[in-house]
C-alpha cells in the first residue's frame, strides 16, 4: 500500500509540467515519469567561408567584367584547394548606379556587388584559400564558420543519450521497491541549438576605388587599403548540441 501511494504522489507532482507542453495528455496510476538531459560533443567537420565582391567603376561592363573575373577566380582558387563544385555557391551579381545630385542625370559610376559561399571540409586548406582570394582588393572575406555536416544525426544522438539516462534513472528508482520499468507511455523532448559554432567576422569592408559618400553601405570617398583576412583558428571550438527528454513509464 505504501509503495502505490508513492507511486500516484510521484505522477500527482510531475502532472503539472507535462500537461502544460501537451494539456490533452492523460496519467494513470502505476506510471513514473522521468526527465533527464543527453549530450552529443564533436569537432566541426565543415567550415563556411563567405566572400563578399565588390567592384565600382565608370563604365558598367567593366564593373561587372571586374566582379565576374573575382567570382571566377575564387572558384579555381577553391578547385585548386580540392573543394568540391557543389561546394561552392555562386550569388547573383546586382548593380547599382552612382549618380551624383541630380538623379534625373547621368549615372557619375556603376556598383556591382556579389557573394560567394564555399563549404570547406578539409581545415588545413582555408589559410591558403583565404590569403588568395583577397589579393585583388575586390574580394572581402565576410565570415568563416565552423559547424556539422550533419546536424540532424548529431541531434539524434543526443536525444538517443537522453533516452538512455532517463531509463537509466527509473530503473534504478523502480529497483528499490523490487519493481521494474515497463512500456513508454510518453515522452516529449527539447533539442537545443548548436553550442560551440565558432565563426570569424571579417573587419569592416573597405574599398580600395573612391564611392560617393553615403549612397552604398559604409563606404567613404578616400581610398583605403583592404584589411588582411583573420587567420583561421589553429583547433576550432568543439560542437555540442543537448536535449531535454521527459519520459513517462509503466511500472510493472
Amino acid at each position: 500500500m505504501k509503495s502505490a501511494c508513492l507511486f500516484v504522489l510521484a505522477v500527482t507532482c510531475f502532472s503539472p509540467l507535462l500537461t502544460a507542453q501537451n494539456p490533452e495528455i492523460k496519467f494513470i496510476a502505476d506510471t513514473l515519469v522521468v526527465e533527464a538531459d543527453g549530450v552529443y560533443e564533436s569537432d566541426p567537420d565543415l567550415a563556411t567561408v563567405t566572400f563578399q565582391i565588390s567592384s565600382q567603376e565608370k563604365e558598367l561592363k567593366r564593373a561587372y567584367d571586374s566582379a565576374s573575373q573575382s567570382m571566377r577566380k575564387i572558384s579555381d582558387i577553391a578547385e585548386k584547394n580540392g573543394v568540391k563544385k557543389e561546394d561552392v555557391s555562386t550569388g547573383v551579381l546586382t548593380v547599382a548606379p552612382i549618380y551624383e545630385g541630380d538623379r534625373k542625370k547621368r549615372a557619375r559610376s556603376f556598383y556591382v556587388q556579389g557573394q560567394m559561399i564555399l563549404r570547406v571540409r578539409d581545415f588545413s586548406k582555408i589559410g591558403a584559400i583565404l590569403d588568395d582570394s583577397v589579393q585583388d582588393g575586390i574580394t572581402d572575406l565576410r565570415s568563416l564558420t565552423y559547424s556539422l555536416a550533419d546536424e540532424e544525426k548529431a541531434k539524434q544522438q543526443a536525444v538517443a543519450e537522453g533516452v538512455r539516462h532517463a531509463m537509466g534513472r527509473a530503473s534504478i528508482a523502480l529497483e528499490q521497491k523490487g519493481q521494474k520499468v515497463g512500456a513508454l507511455r510518453y515522452m516529449s523532448l527539447d533539442v537545443k541549438q548548436l553550442v560551440g559554432v565558432a565563426e570569424i567576422q571579417s573587419l569592416p569592408l573597405y574599398s580600395t576605388v573612391e564611392v560617393e559618400a553615403g549612397v552604398v553601405g559604409n563606404y567613404g570617398r578616400s581610398k583605403k587599403e583592404l584589411p588582411p583576412p583573420p587567420p583561421p583558428p589553429a583547433r576550432p571550438e568543439r560542437i555540442k548540441v543537448s536535449a531535454t527528454v521527459q519520459c513517462a513509464f509503466q511500472i510493472l
